[in-house]
């Protein structure tokens, strides 16, 4: 019965999927043409407003927490453990305050409504994982941006998804390469949880009915730090809140 809810749930789920990418992306076209950037980042907020809580039409339970207050004037790199695709649209909502950008790879930049079209205006870091040369190019343009606009970035060090919540490594490179043109940036973990275990098989069928919860952990200042300690304190952080739900 169990499944057959999945199904079901997950179907309903996918038709509001598929029309709010369809329909914003129209939205995005017309607001970043005549209205320009700062309609663009509205339109963007409240398409992944969608997506997120669209999640509610499975059964599930969302659940956002911030350890402490965030400066509002000074760069900001957030760092997440990645469980899923559904990780990012609840970033963009919950912290949309920040203007986060994302580091996110080549392939999603072309052939999806809405998510592509947002990564190419948004200023997004787009790499290839093939040329990590130009990738590197990429994640320094974004610290520049971050750093000068007092804005956000999100990277996800792990380098690839963790479904079953058992982290990887987080691989230096890329928090390195946006600290070098953000210097001034804090470091900010965030643990997210049940993203992956609501799919492990891609976007259907989902699992009805899974507690998911993004929790914002308490910054760390990497000045005057090894950056190896800095991400092994952010990873054990996140591992410490994972372990607590």
């Amino acid at each position: 019965m169990k499944k057959i809810i999945d199904y079901l749930l997950s179907l309903l789920y996918a038709i509001h999927f598929g029309v709010t990418l369809l329909v914003f992306h129209v939205i995005q076209v017309v607001a970043y043409k005549i209205f320009g950037p700062k309609a663009h980042k509205k339109s963007v907020d409240y398409l992944n407003f969608s997506l997120n809580f669209g999640l509610y039409l499975t059964g599930a339970s969302i659940t956002f927490r911030q350890s402490e207050p965030l400066p509002d004037h000074r760069p900001i790199i957030f760092i997440a453990n990645h469980q899923s695709m559904f990780d990012i649209s609840a970033l963009f909502w919950f912290l949309r305050k920040y203007h986060p950008r994302f580091v996110s790879k080549i392939e999603l930049a072309h052939g999806i409504p809405s998510i592509s079209y947002n990564l190419r205006k948004s200023k997004a870091a787009i790499i290839d994982r093939k040329d990590g040369k130009k990738a590197l190019v990429e994640i320094a343009r974004l610290g520049k941006l971050i750093h000068d606009e007092k804005s956000a970035a999100v990277i996800f060090p792990e380098g690839t998804r963790t479904a079953s919540g058992n982290m990887k490594t987080f691989q230096p490179g890329g928090v390195a390469t946006l600290l070098k043109r953000a210097p001034d940036a804090l470091i900010v973990p965030v643990a997210i949880n049940g993203t992956g275990k609501m799919n492990p098989k891609g976007l259907f069928p989902l699992r009805s009915f899974t507690n998911l919860s993004w929790t914002v952990l308490p910054g760390i200042e990497p000045t005057g730090k090894n950056l190896d300690d800095v991400l092994s304190e952010a990873h054990e952080a996140i591992r410490k809140e994972l372990k607590f739900h």
